[in-house]
């Protein structure tokens, strides 16, 4: 006998109302949903912590990323994180005003300038992905070394990531 879970009983009730369809894909894609949904949570609280919202990471964590000096255009900066260019100009404004980035004249387009992460923009982005790999392990601590590579390589087919 199993240990029903919501997701059991959701798909429990579904097989009863519409016998003889194979149910597993909501069994599976529900359960995908719920492991996000706590993902989002674990995000927020480990962004959080180092005092940064979620799209005040993803920028600070695209120019993290960048090579030495860690600077990169708006366009590249949008193309990073999928923001639109007019949507990304005021993040980049937002995040200058707090001193988590610095801007400059780009030399090699007099149009644009380059976000560069300042050091106050480094820690905080450096301590905010410590936070969320740490948050992340504790999720994770319920499946073996082995089990989380082989969810690791299903969910790379799942998502259509090169290297499968």
């Amino acid at each position: 006998m199993r240990d029903d879970d919501e997701v059991d009983l959701l798909v429990d009730a579904w097989a009863d109302r519409i016998p003889g369809v194979d149910f597993t894909p909501l069994d599976v894609m529900s359960r995908l949903r719920r492991v996000a949904l706590r993902l989002s949570e674990l995000r927020a609280a480990a962004f959080r912590s180092a005092e940064l919202s979620s799209w005040e990471f993803d920028v600070l964590a695209a120019l993290r990323r960048a090579e030495p000096p860690h600077e990169m255009s708006p366009m590249e900066l949008s193309r990073a994180t999928m923001i639109g260019t007019a949507a990304m100009s005021n993040r980049l404004e937002n995040l200058a005003a707090r001193g988590l980035l610095a801007r400059k004249a780009n030399p090699s387009d007099g149009r644009s300038n380059l976000a560069r992460l300042t050091p106050a923009g480094m820690e905080r982005v450096d301590a905010a992905m410590v936070a969320l790999v740490q948050l992340e392990a504790d999720e994770l601590q319920l499946l073996t070394t082995q089990q989380q590579a082989q969810l690791a390589g299903l969910l790379r087919i799942l998502g259509g990531s090169p290297g499968q």
